[in-house]
């Protein structure tokens, strides 16, 4: 799964005005994990795929696996998604420790 999909996946969508719920009405519960669950894990298995590619590579050279230039074209970008995707988590856990601490010294 790309970085670009699990944004596009992961994300709510805008609600229109009519769908907003009136003051005093109950949410309805979810069927399933919320957006923001489902955008981790997302990133995560981004995040793994990148690992065992990598991981892959090294050990292809560490047993003298000769690999051609369009493959190692293919792993350098395999490895630009896999730093977007660590990037991507790492500014989510940073926010996410901000935004706890911000309600938490507001008690």
């Amino acid at each position: 799964m790309s970085i670009g999909a699990v944004r596009d996946a992961g994300l709510p969508r805008p609600l229109a005005a009519s769908s907003l719920p009136l003051a005093g009405a109950k949410p309805a519960p979810m069927d399933g994990p919320s957006p923001f669950a489902r955008l981790l894990e997302g990133i995560g298995r981004e995040v793994d795929h990148g690992e065992s590619v990598m991981r892959g590579a090294i050990d292809a050279t560490r047993a003298g696996v000769t690999i051609a230039p369009a493959e190692l074209i293919a792993l350098q970008a395999g490895v630009y998604r896999y730093g977007q995707a660590v990037d991507l988590a790492s500014r989510l856990v940073d926010r996410a420790t901000g935004s706890v601490k911000t309600v938490i010294q507001g008690q």
